[in-house]
């Protein structure tokens, strides 16, 4: 790649995102609950991490029944996070240490406490009653968080839409004078100085619902090209979605720039290989590693030219991926690490969540009442109903629960972990004694610095943001890849399992850039230790 050509490359093609879930991050008023100060105390961490931008979930007003996901005005900060002067003091901050701050975009829907809904409700003959859906009549279409996506409302004489809870309705985007809203509301924080926004369940705004179409609606590419003449368009902004039903066919449609739409994607598909086929995602059977490493591989298969791709393992909504698919006891942090390298490694934006640069885990329950999470209390009641034993559902939200993700930041070894010098909103993991940020920082061999390290290389080296990708043949159980480029080619090369494993490669290594064990001298023929991975450079 030519020099005036990297200069015209986006910045978030080579940059890493760290997602920050503000209410467990750090809370510096003693209340228990995660707020802006206490990212911005915390920011000279995330410098020294290496990162480009921190993902922040939302911190708008709301009345919390999904944890800021219902919004009740998107240009206010909720008390509990702190101000707005608060706000711009983190962009301010961050960008000194050359930190963009991505907001959370949440615009398919809002909470029912938005004056909108408030006024659609009182008077069904006012513009707001046409910002949301409502219909005479209730069909089929279920919601995410169980039961009917329809809630009649007896002031209205109407049925309205959430996809989400009763408490979130969904907005018309069918309504332009509501869409100009929603545009005016991006302009008002991309003039505060964001950098981004990460945006909800976007594929949902296209719904046409009385033809039970959710995602994917025939509108969708229109509402968003429309967004970006509207807002960022023009911008050096970086957009992801979150698509749920992406498709190696459908996602360059978001993600080619020509197209004008948004810079990229998360795509799910490899989320479901360890649940049970047309069950829902409480419903897992064992991960298949041959299945694992295809979809990885697939995804590498985007035309980058005109499309782009995000990585990543965790989120808010997702289990902790070392408990998921590595080992949190016996090879936590060899796992973690290998788990990091086959990632990292890929091409695309490479994206992590709170404490994954710690190898912070799953946090299991023994009861309902420990839960906080909306989503699995709901499906807890529903099947309890339907004659579920308690322990089964108990086993199911241990390993799929969102709280999993959402326990407190474990920053030292103390009663809450650094956290909080109050009651945490959420329990904190008693893991925390051993796996902290402190205990990481005096390790050098930590995965605190694996990850830096994988960070650094992808600021230095061009290869992973331009390298060719080429899955070679191994056994199911080990990932090895080619990236390769004009001037060099890496090899990367991961035992997915806690059982040894056989490698017969023909690379002959030149130089081991990083590895989290012994790396065989001939690869023709060797036995890689339990989840041992490593990156090295290799003749050409």
């Amino acid at each position: 790649m030519t020099a005036e050509k990297q200069k015209q490359e986006p910045w978030w093609k080579q940059a890493v995102i760290y997602q920050i879930y503000p209410k467990s991050f750090q809370d510096t008023n003693g209340d228990g609950v995660g707020d802006l100060r206490g990212i911005i105390k915390r920011l000279d961490y995330l410098q020294d991490l290496g990162i480009d931008a921190i993902w922040l979930c939302p911190v708008y007003k709301s009345p919390g029944v999904d944890n800021g996901y219902d919004i009740a005005d998107y240009e206010a900060i909720d008390p509990q996070y702190g101000t707005m002067a608060d706000m711009e003091e983190l962009i301010s901050e961050a960008k000194k240490r050359g930190i963009r701050i991505v907001m959370d975009l949440v615009v398919n829907h809002t909470s029912d406490q938005h004056p909108w809904f408030i006024e659609a409700r009182k008077n069904p003959s006012s513009p707001e009653h046409d910002y949301y859906v409502w219909a005479d009549k209730a069909n089929e279409l279920k919601s995410a968080f169980s039961g009917s996506a329809w809630e009649y409302d007896g002031q209205v004489g109407q049925y309205y839409l959430h996809l989400f809870a009763k408490e979130q309705p969904d907005l018309n985007w069918k309504n332009p004078a509501l869409r100009q809203k929603v545009y005016d509301l991006m302009n008002f924080w991309i003039d505060k100085g964001i950098g981004g926004f990460r945006m909800d369940v976007i594929e949902l705004i296209g719904k046409v619902p009385e033809e039970d179409i959710t995602a994917n609606g025939p509108k969708l590419h229109d509402y968003l090209q429309e967004m970006h003449r509207e807002t960022f368009g023009g911008r050096d902004f970086l957009t992801v979605g979150e698509t749920w039903g992406a498709t190696l066919d459908n996602a360059p449609l978001y993600s080619d720039p020509d197209r004008k739409e948004l810079s990229m994607v998360f795509q799910f598909e490899f989320t479901e290989l360890d649940k049970q086929a047309g069950k829902e995602k409480w419903d897992t059977k064992p991960l298949d590693y041959g299945d694992l490493k295809n979809v990885l591989a697939k995804w590498q298969k985007l035309d980058f030219n005109h499309s782009w791709n995000s990585l990543f393992w965790n989120n808010h909504d997702l289990p902790r991926i070392v408990s998921r698919f590595g080992n949190d006891q016996q090879y936590r942090e060899r796992s973690a690490k290998m788990l990091a390298l086959l990632l990292h490694g890929l091409r695309g934006t490479p994206y992590i969540y709170q404490g994954e640069e710690i190898g912070m885990t799953n946090c299991p329950v023994s009861a309902i009442d420990e839960v906080e999470d909306i989503e699995a209390r709901r499906m807890y009641q529903e099947r309890l109903a339907e004659g579920w034993k308690k322990e089964d559902l108990i086993k199911a939200i241990n390993a799929r629960g969102r709280d999993n993700a959402r326990t407190p930041m474990q920053w030292d070894a103390s009663a809450s972990a650094g956290f909080t010098s109050g009651r945490p909103w959420l329990a904190v993991n008693p893991n925390c004694q051993e796996i902290n940020v402190k205990n990481a920082l005096n390790d050098q061999d930590s995965i605190y610095y694996f990850y830096k390290k994988l960070i650094a290389l992808r600021h230095q080296e061009r290869i992973l943001t331009d390298g060719s990708f080429e899955l070679l043949d191994t056994a199911d159980a080990v990932m090895a890849y080619h990236r390769e480029n004009a001037e060099d080619k890496w090899l990367v090369v991961c035992n997915l399992t806690g059982e040894e494993q056989e490698v017969f490669l023909p690379d002959k290594v030149k130089e081991v850039l990083l590895a989290n064990g012994p790396v065989p001298e001939d690869l023709s023929a060797a036995v890689l230790p339990a989840y041992v991975a490593f990156l090295c450079r290799v003749k050409k």
